[in-house]
């Protein structure tokens, strides 16, 4: 099997490079190689590499920025994977795509469900939600995977941010009225191939078709997130934070560009029943992530 992978220096593109190889030949190609921006040179790449599986794990995923370059936004994450859906249909192919808990407007007070409306409440939720049905209206067999929070050791993301800022703050000021699912980047390329190769085995991909949520067990806020994570790490890297001077704050505290859904965590419990897989729960996770 040819597998096309597409973001391949991102958080979940570069974890998938490696778990996707027992699956067949991968061809990687990342922002250098291929343009999403760029309607013409999607369909060429497509057509000439004329994968059987094509996984798109590129995105724009700057949330604040994204208000101010919403049709740079659209076209990175609404409009390519409508056109990917559309070569993919042409040959015959699969393709599997990443999508976000911010397609929901985080009004809900329990976890979403993929039977859940969406309502997203910021650019970048918008245009996620439009990469969705991008694909969706094309018919062709597809995965859409909804992950969330992705953190892990390398790109830009919160975790990150977070234990480069404890290495010289005394004090960190935390949203603590956010909740969602932590997700490590490579919980979330395991679980990608896993399925794959379950759907491969099985033969019954047409079943399988549609939306599944791919996240972490268990919620947090974004200071509960911070404080397990910091916790974790604090005698080994010998930071100068102390455990009381992490403080939770309100959204209200912590102004943002873009507004963020409050509550906005998912259920992950159609991917483990259908897959007859396990998904650990986040704090298992993190620790395994920095250990």
């Amino acid at each position: 099997m040819k597998i096309l992978l597409l973001g391949k220096n991102g958080q979940v593109g570069w974890e998938l490079n490696r778990t996707l190889l027992p699956l067949g030949e991968v061809v990687a190609l990342g922002r250098e190689e291929l343009d999403l921006t760029k309607e013409k040179a999607i369909r060429k790449t497509m057509r000439e590499i004329k994968p059987h599986l094509v996984i798109n794990a590129a995105a724009y995923t700057a949330v604040d920025k994204a208000e101010e370059e919403p049709y740079i936004a659209m076209a990175v994450n609404g409009t390519a994977p409508g056109i990917l859906a559309e070569e993919a249909k042409r040959i015959n192919a699969v393709l599997l795509h990443y999508s976000t808990d911010y397609v929901f407007d985080g009004k809900k007070n329990e976890p979403y469900t993929e039977n859940d409306s969406p309502n997203p409440i910021n650019v970048y939720g918008k245009t996620k939600l439009a990469g969705e049905r991008n694909i969706q209206v094309v018919g062709v067999p597809h995965l859409i995977f909804r992950t969330s929070w992705v953190y892990g050791l390398r790109g830009s993301n919160f975790l990150r941010t977070i234990l480069n800022l404890a290495k010289s703050k005394k004090e960190l000021r935390i949203v603590d009225d956010q909740i969602g699912n932590p997700t490590w980047s490579r919980l979330v390329a395991e679980i990608t191939a896993q399925t794959l190769g379950i759907i491969r085995n099985n033969n019954d991909l047409e079943k399988c078709t549609g939306i599944y949520h791919l996240t972490a067990s268990g919620e947090t806020s974004w200071f509960g997130f911070a404080k397990a994570s910091l916790k974790l790490v604090a005698e080994r890297q010998g930071l100068k934070i102390k455990p009381e001077n992490i403080l939770p704050i309100t959204t209200a505290e912590f102004p943002t560009l873009a507004e963020r859904p409050v509550f906005s965590v998912m259920s992950n419990s159609k991917l483990q029943k259908s897959f007859n897989i396990n998904i650990p729960n986040w704090e298992l996770l993190v620790k395994l992530a920095l250990t």
